[in-house]
């Protein structure tokens, strides 16, 4: 077995330990009352890639729906590097500052991601969507290095060519997608 998949293999035990927990948890929430309205955390386990240490992360539960749904949409026939690299960008949008400031804000940002058009998309492929779940925990958790893409912000598939491509400095391509970073304009000659 690869060590990606032994990877996404912990991930998910982990996730589904930490789900089960979740679920007693809130429930209990539930029954208490609040006054101010706070940002659903979720838990997980996460295990480190590069070291095999496991640690507890814990995300917006939002901002992992948001980006497993970007995921799934732009990138679920990827292989894990791919996703991780789809992944990658829309954090490194997160940290630009001309970009929206959560990762919500940046998969929801007008005109940007392919799958968000006027037709509502659904999730029809569940282990699909489970798998890039897996993928955004552990970017939102920090246990996926962001190494992949050289800082790029920008990404299309190979059978496209947008016109933005041509202004901004190509960084890798990885699977069937093209990276660019827009810190660095190209010379319009």
């Amino acid at each position: 077995m690869s060590d990606s998949r032994l990877w996404l293999t912990r991930l998910s035990l982990c996730i589904a330990v930490a789900f089960s927990s979740f679920a007693a948890t809130s429930a209990h929430a539930n029954n208490a009352k609040t006054t101010t309205p706070q940002v659903q955390q979720v838990s997980f386990r996460v295990t480190s890639p590069d070291t095999g240490r496991q640690t507890v992360a814990t995300v917006s539960k939002q901002d992992l729906e948001c980006l497993a749904e970007a995921l799934y949409f732009e990138a679920r026939g990827e292989g894990t590097q791919g996703q991780r690299a789809v992944a990658e960008v829309i954090l490194n949008r997160v940290d630009h500052p001309r970009f929206p400031k959560t990762v919500c804000g940046v998969v929801n940002q007008r005109g940007q991601f392919s799958y968000k058009g006027r037709v509502s998309p659904r999730i029809h492929e569940s282990g699909a969507y489970a798998r890039v779940k897996n993928v955004a925990i552990a970017a939102l958790s920090g246990s996926a290095p962001r190494t992949l893409t050289n800082g790029a912000t920008y990404f299309h598939t190979g059978a496209v060519r947008p016109s933005w491509s041509r202004r901004f400095e190509r960084t890798t391509r990885i699977g069937a997608h093209i990276f660019y970073r827009s810190d660095r304009r190209l010379a319009s000659n």
